[in-house]
């Protein structure tokens, strides 16, 4: 994996207003959705002219406290505006700009737009090697105004996400999970959307109990019923080791979202149970919004 290349002006690029330019096809979009999902209010396309404007904003609005913008080629006038107004915008006492170039190799670019099977912004007409040629000759002197330059032609859009995330003004930012412990039953099917699945109908169920039929896994008396069964300390120790070295793992991938499924046979009792102590398990790891849905709990009326 190619990484981002050494800053080449010496000022910090760790800023909280990014301008985003470079190559067509290097990877804008991806980093756009990157940096939005970073907490960064995101424009694409923006009109040269505007950025000052943007900029401004952005110093005195608190809404506007985190900015990305993309500029690039798109606009007409883009190769000849740009550079003086982002001078100028660099020249501020405080808040100054950071300016980030993506870049992909020959190949790369040339793959992505035959796989997307769109123009190159230079000219439909024009075979689509010279137009990368043209533009990457057309933006060199932009490319020299870079804070950091990054290569895209082998970076994923996790891989993306985390050179945006090192880029970051705040270093106390983390990509962070939400985790969602959710209990079913598995005759009412499983949960659409789960990414993992546990069947936790081996523990003893509290269902044949009939002071414990008309409550659930959130109540005590289900929860010392079943805390006095030895293979639910088992199997909570075991999960929630395996959750621990798992979890840490999608956070440096950049998933947002993990779901873990948890059924019994009517998503009433042991499920219940089980989502919740993993959900008080793995609610302050690092990294982790951790939450809990109960799907079934109170589908069906039960009496003793």
């Amino acid at each position: 994996m190619r990484r981002s290349t050494p800053k080449l002006n010496a000022r910090p690029s760790r800023a909280d207003f990014l301008v985003i330019t470079g190559l067509s096809g290097a990877g804008k979009s991806q980093a756009i959705h990157a940096v939005e999902d970073l907490g960064y209010y995101c424009v694409d396309n923006l009109p040269v002219a505007l950025l000052p404007e943007l900029h401004a904003l952005h110093r005195r609005e608190e809404a506007l406290a985190k900015v990305a913008v993309v500029v690039d080629i798109r606009e007409r006038e883009f190769l000849t505006a740009f550079p003086d107004v982002y001078a100028r915008l660099r020249a501020s006492a405080d808040m100054p700009p950071a300016l980030i170039f993506l870049e992909a190799s020959p190949a790369a670019l040339h793959r992505r737009f035959s796989e997307t099977r769109r123009p190159h912004p230079l000219g439909p007409d024009e075979p689509i090697s010279d137009a990368i040629a043209l533009e990457r000759r057309k933006m060199r002197r932009i490319r020299a105004m870079a804070d950091e330059i990054v290569d895209t032609s082998d970076l994923t859009v996790h891989e993306l996400r985390q050179v945006f995330l090192g880029l970051s003004h705040d270093r106390k930012t983390r990509a962070t999970l939400v985790l969602t412990f959710e209990s079913f039953g598995f005759k009412h099917g499983l949960p659409l959307g789960a990414d993992l699945v546990f069947d936790v109908r081996f523990l003893p169920n509290p269902h044949f109990v009939p002071t414990l039929r008309p409550q659930t896994g959130r109540d005590k008396p289900v929860a010392d019923f079943l805390e006095a069964q030895p293979a639910t300390s088992q199997l909570l120790s075991r999960l929630t080791s395996f959750l621990k070295f798992l979890v840490p793992h999608y956070v440096a991938e950049g998933k947002s979202y993990l779901t873990v499924a948890i059924g019994c046979t009517g998503g009433r009792h042991r499920s219940v149970y089980i989502a919740e102590a993993l959900k008080r398990a793995l609610g302050g790891s690092k990294g982790v919004t951790a939450r809990v849905r109960h799907r079934d709990a109170g589908r069906e009326k039960v009496t003793p």
